[in-house]
Formats: C-alpha cells, structure tokens, sequence
C-alpha cells in the first residue's frame, strides 16, 4: 500500500499539504508540479489499498485519473476550490470541494483540521491573494502586526515560486520545497530555522517585480488593464504574482498578464477586479487551454496573433459583468 500526495505547486498546494502532514506523517510518494501543471493525478499509476490524497487541482481537468485511481481499488482524499464539474459518487472518494471566490484549499484543511495549523492556512490564502480571507482566519490566532506581515509576505512568495513553463524556470521545484518545509510546523519556524531558502525567495520576488513593474500596458482604461510580459524566465515567474499585485492595486479593474512564450503564443493570468470577484474562470473557459476559479483564472496557449482581439473580448466582457 501506498500513500501518495498530490498537490499543486503553488504557496496554496503546499501549505494545504503542510498542515495535513503535520497533523497525519506519513512516508508519502510526492506528484506536483509548475503551478499551470494541474493535470497531475492524470500521471498517477494508483493501485489497489493505496491512499491518494489530491489538493488544489481541478477535479474536472484530473476526471480520467480520478476515475483510474477509483477503478484500482484506492481511497481518494480530494479537496479544491477550482470547477469540478459533476463529482463521482463513489465510496473510496470523499471530497471537500468549495467554489466560492473567497476560499482556497488550505482555508479548506485548516477547516477539516479544525484550525490545528491555521497559520499555514493563513500563509496559503495571502499567497491565493484571499488577504480578507486570510485576516479573517488570523484573528484567531492573536498575531502582531509584524508576524501577519511576514506570514502574507511567505505566501506571496511561495506562490511566485511555483510559476513557470517548466521546473527549470523555477527558484526550488515545489517537491523540494515542501521537503523544506516539511519539518516545520510552523511559518514562523521555517523561515528561522531555512534562512537560506526564504532569502532566495524573498530576493527574487522583489528582482522579479522591479523589472515588471517598468513594463506599461498595451490596453489600459477604467474597466480593464492588459500587459504583455516578454520570453524571460523572470518574467514566467512573475507572471501570476505581478498580476495579483495590479489587482490589488486598482480593486475595481480587470487585469490580464499575457507572457510571451518560445512557441509565439501567450500564458494568460487573468485577475477579476476584487471588488467584484467574478467572470475570471468563465472568461477564460472561453479558450480552449483557459480554466480556473471566479477570481483568478488563465489560459494557457493563447495565439499570438490574437492579442488586439483578446484585449477587446476582455474589455467587453468584463464592461458586461459591471453593468
């Protein structure tokens, strides 16, 4: 028998998979990837008594796997926040599904665990950029202004780790990062006890962002903003983080982050303004490789040919959702 973690790579996926392994060890097999890498329980080969545990992956983009790992015979553990379409009723499946535009997977768990870990929780919605959400969860725990700042600071880097076309594009590959921080059990004692690796992390997020934010827009007004980020591997890394950080900064526009990619078309972050969390996963469900939730979604193989139509689709659908 054996147990196997599936989890996606970004600061979500792995703290989700922090508190659970805190709160349950195991000795387990570990399957993650690129944060746009969702359809991993698809290269999960599961046999008969195994425990799979899948989180912050998108039932619908991972049915067939699900389905394989059912027929095998194993326990499947599932808990997600992205569209799951219609959910297998199966005995060996339990599920702990939520769409909602203001919960993530670790909000998730650290309900499931009854807020045992609510600090790794806390990290993984700062990094999902559910910042009420996280504060809201953080009340709780009687934090000082300084140690919430530093807990929003490590889930917005830990999500910026985990984007790029490829693990190469990538400061640590999420797997050898959640063995990082698999000892510790909390944020706080991580980056004490891993100075090393939170430095790196702090230090090319902030490189990162300083070379995007020279860039300007190629569609900006009011309602909506669109920026084209060159072939570069800061710029893949900083694709999903930098659009959260436009969002942030005008609540009530929509924002897309287009990256350029070897093969002439574009990776697509999408950001639904937060003052109207909705239509970023609908949007973006309208391209063939497009998929995510109400507030954050992508594309992505966008053609580069298409990007004036793109920017129009974009303003006109977000202008709809406003009126």
């Amino acid at each position: 028998m054996a147990v196997i973690d599936v989890f996606n790579g970004d600061a979500d996926g792995l703290c989700a998979l922090l508190q659970l392994r805190n709160a349950e060890p195991q000795d387990s097999v570990l399957v993650s990837g690129v944060k746009r890498d969702i359809a991993l329980l698809n290269r999960v080969k599961a046999a008969k008594g195994d425990k799979v545990t899948v989180l912050d992956v998108s039932l619908d983009k991972n049915r067939d796997g699900l389905a394989a790992a059912l027929a095998a015979g194993a326990e499947v553990f599932y808990v997600d926040h992205h569209f799951a379409g219609e959910i297998p009723d199966h005995p060996a499946l339990t599920t702990h599904i939520n769409t909602s535009a203001d919960v993530c997977t670790s909000l998730l768990v650290n309900g499931h665990l009854r807020g045992v870990f609510a600090e790794w929780a806390v990290v993984g919605a700062f990094g999902d950029n559910l910042r009420q959400s996280a504060i809201t969860v953080a009340k709780s725990l009687d934090l000082k202004t300084d140690e919430l700042n530093r807990l929003e600071n490590l889930g917005i880097y830990l999500n910026y780790n985990g984007y790029g076309a490829t693990l190469e594009d990538l400061h640590f590959e999420p797997i050898k990062l959640f063995e990082a921080m698999r000892p510790y059990s909390t944020p706080s004692a991580f980056m004490e006890g891993a100075t090393e690796t939170f430095e790196q992390l702090e230090a090319g997020y902030h490189n990162d962002m300083r070379a995007a934010a020279a860039l300007p827009p190629v569609h900006s007004n009011d309602n909506c903003a669109v920026y084209v980020l060159p072939n570069e591997r800061w710029a893949r890394r900083v694709s999903g983080v930098y659009s959260n950080d436009l969002a942030n900064g005008n609540p009530d526009r929509a924002h897309a982050v287009l990256t350029e990619k070897a093969n002439g078309e574009y990776l697509v972050s999408v950001r639904a303004p937060l003052n109207n969390k909705q239509g970023a996963d609908e949007f973006c469900r309208q391209f063939p490789t497009g998929g995510g939730r109400a507030a954050a979604a992508g594309i992505n193989d966008l053609p580069g040919d298409s990007l004036e139509h793109f920017c129009a689709k974009f303003d006109s659908f977000y202008r709809g959702l406003a009126k």
